[in-house]
């Protein structure tokens, strides 16, 4: 299972740059749904640390109800996805 999730984190960024490469249409969705990720995962993550402040709760023990939702997960996901496809777009511009 790990070495697929490790597999996966570098075929989905390679075939991001591929798909780059056939159309710039490609990079300009991939930027936008980084925007939106960003947006959507920064609002989640704020509100349920708002929640924990105002509700005086234990922190460690209710901010982890945040890796249950699908939404955080996939944004997440993708960030992290979107991050390594613009290390390898930095890298080959050095070239």
């Amino acid at each position: 299972m790990k070495f697929l999730l490790v597999m996966a984190s570098l075929v989905a960024p390679v075939l991001m740059l591929f798909l780059k490469q056939s159309s710039n249409k490609f990079n300009m969705f991939f930027n936008i749904a980084a925007v939106l990720s960003t947006i959507i995962f920064g609002n989640i993550a704020a509100t349920s640390i708002y929640q924990v402040i105002v509700d005086d709760t234990v922190f460690m023990t209710t901010i982890h109800a945040l890796f249950l939702k699908p939404i955080f997960l996939v944004t997440g996901a993708y960030l992290g996805t979107f991050i390594i496809y613009r290390l390898i777009l930095l890298t080959l511009e050095e070239r």
